[in-house]
């Protein structure tokens, strides 16, 4: 297989899929006001191409911020584009359609992907799409989207989450995920006072949630939001860590991008070598796949804004860059198998 990037820093679609013949799959990153346009513009120029598309920034050595990308891949893979509708209620109601999807693309755990663009209430999301991916050992790579919307098959839809299930004919898949954070301390919390819905955290260990926060790390309200690309809390999840960021202060509670339960045990976090985390996840893959036609990432939000307050991005990318075809999306959220995470990356390689 290979993959395809291309972008228009000044939203031109053309441009952006100019020398793109024969795609098997594509995927859409565009900004708010072009959205809806570049969905019907795309379809036009792809009839009957599986696609999916969301509102983000993409990157393969540089960034695309405000304009459009397109990612696509060609020359040998079977694809199959769809959605979910009703994520914030019911997404399981449409989930027929997965089944049916997999059933088209056929493939196995070692060759087939599902790469997923969602608008919203992602855990729920990535539980109700593993009840069809886990039995048969499928992995999935996403992430969030901005404004609440989300296109498949040039159609835009709010209130979804848009699938592509990808099968590489040349060879091996396999999804990875970067954590560039490790515990601060022997810290843990007990979590109360939480509202669910809107991803409030009221208290820790019984005490204000914000109040703890400031007490350890000695920052003002307005230092928070900046410091949790720092210091963002951690969810024990087995031998793994489910990061949480803040994302505003309320009151003395902390809203936090996920979703945090009460009676859930949490941790504080701070941040690591991340130039030195980026090689080794560099070397495992290469360790992993020796040939490869092609990687798909997704990188959070905050971690695109840390590292170009670092002035590390161009080197991220460029990094990155040595392991061949490495294009992604900027995301709000980050989607790996079943489990939603904040400040991370996720990726698929293709052999």
């Amino acid at each position: 297989m290979r993959q395809y990037f291309a972008m228009s820093q000044r939203g031109d679609l053309a441009e952006a899929v100019n020398g793109l013949s024969n795609p098997q799959f594509i995927m859409l990153l565009s900004n708010d006001a072009q959205f809806e346009e570049h969905v019907k513009a795309l379809e036009k120029l792809y009839p009957g191409v599986p696609s999916i598309g969301c509102i983000g920034m993409g990157y393969d050595t540089r960034v695309v911020e405000s304009g459009v990308a397109i990612v696509a891949f060609l020359d040998g893979v079977v694809a199959a584009a769809n959605v979910l509708e009703q994520v914030s209620t019911m997404p399981v109601k449409y989930i027929s359609r997965l089944e049916e999807d997999l059933r088209k693309v056929g493939g196995s755990d070692r060759d087939t992907v599902c790469i997923d663009f969602c608008a919203g209430n992602d855990a729920c999301v990535l539980t109700t799409i593993n009840t069809v991916l886990s039995p048969r050992g499928i992995s999935l790579v996403g992430g969030t989207g901005d404004a609440g919307r989300v296109s498949a098959n040039g159609k835009v839809y709010q209130d979804a989450v848009a699938y592509g299930l990808v099968r590489n004919q040349g060879g091996r898949v396999k999804t990875y995920k970067e954590n560039i954070y490790h515990p601060l301390g022997n810290y843990r919390f007990i979590a109360s006072q939480t509202d669910r819905a809107n991803y409030i955290l009221g208290a820790l260990n019984g005490r204000p949630a914000k109040q703890v926060y400031q007490s350890i790390l000695h920052v003002t309200d307005q230092e928070i939001l900046t410091q949790t690309f720092k210091n963002p809390f951690g969810k024990l999840n087995g031998d793994d860590i489910c990061i949480i960021s803040i994302k505003e202060v309320a009151g003395n509670a902390l809203a936090c991008f996920r979703q945090v339960n009460d009676s859930d045990v949490l941790i504080l976090l701070e941040l690591g070598d991340y130039r030195a985390i980026t090689r080794q996840t560099i070397q495992k893959i290469c360790a992993d796949f020796p040939k490869r036609s092609a990687v798909f990432s997704v990188n959070c939000l905050f971690r695109y804004k840390l590292f170009s307050e670092q002035g590390y991005m161009q080197d991220y990318l460029r990094d990155m860059s040595q392991l061949g075809s490495h294009a992604g999306l900027v995301g709000y959220g980050e989607h790996y198998n079943n489990r939603f995470v904040n400040q991370s990356m996720t990726c698929v390689v293709f052999e």
